[in-house]
């Protein structure tokens, strides 16, 4: 059985799922240890103070978590760390999301232990999982890209969490990464984490680029229908 040395993180709502996985990956996948979060922000506080972590495990039905777009803050500022998301959907949206976001693996939660020991074995190889049912055809008359990437491409600030959203208000009315994190109750690892995965989603280069195109446009944005 493959083995990724380092510790993990589990980041789901569910704490009786997150102790049947940690089991799966310390007692079948050889991981040293197993860090548990109830929410995007704790998983990413966890991932900003431990750097040991080599693998990360998300749900997408936990709060924090707008879309498997959310993940894009992930892959960007932790490249190294195998990204995969264990999630209760079979939307072929959410997974094609997923992959956008960079993601090395989607395994819906619904598959037997075998399988899902299998299916992570095969990303701690080198490669990338996805479930069978991405392969349906989607019904006559289906959109020819997922909705979310289309209202995206209108709207940067959709594929942006709700705690991204709050972070770009306060850089917008002038915080610092430190007044931001005193203002949310977050680590200021957590909030150059979320700073670094809006200015991707803006396409812009830095703060004072985000502050200006924020004053410009989150009026707008928030009252268009």
């Amino acid at each position: 059985m493959p083995r990724v040395a380092g510790q993990a993180v589990i980041a789901d709502d569910d704490p009786f799922f997150r102790i049947a996985l940690a089991s799966i990956l310390t007692g079948h996948l050889g991981l040293d240890g197993v860090h548990q979060a109830g929410s995007l922000d704790e998983a990413l506080e966890t991932l900003a103070e431990q750097p040991d972590v080599r693998v990360a495990l998300f749900d997408l039905a936990m709060p924090g978590m707008e879309s498997a777009a959310s993940l894009s803050a992930v892959r960007e500022c932790f490249p190294e760390v195998l990204t995969v998301v264990v999630s209760g959907s079979t939307d072929r949206e959410d997974v094609f999301l997923a992959l956008r976001a960079g993601v090395h693996g989607f395994v819906p939660k619904g598959t037997s232990v075998e399988e899902l020991i299998q299916a992570l074995g095969m990303v701690f190889d080198g490669f990338v999982y996805v479930p069978a049912f991405v392969t349906r055809v989607p019904g006559e008359g289906a959109p020819t890209a997922p909705a979310a990437w289309r209202e995206a491409a209108r709207d940067p600030t959709a594929a942006l969490t709700p705690r991204q959203r709050q972070v770009l208000d306060l850089i917008v009315a002038g915080q610092s990464n430190k007044e931001i994190a005193r203002s949310l109750a977050l680590g200021e690892g957590t909030v150059k984490i979320h700073v670094a995965a809006l200015l991707k989603a803006l396409g812009v280069a830095n703060r004072s680029a985000a502050a200006a195109w924020g004053g410009a446009n989150l009026g707008r944005v928030r009252t268009s229908p």
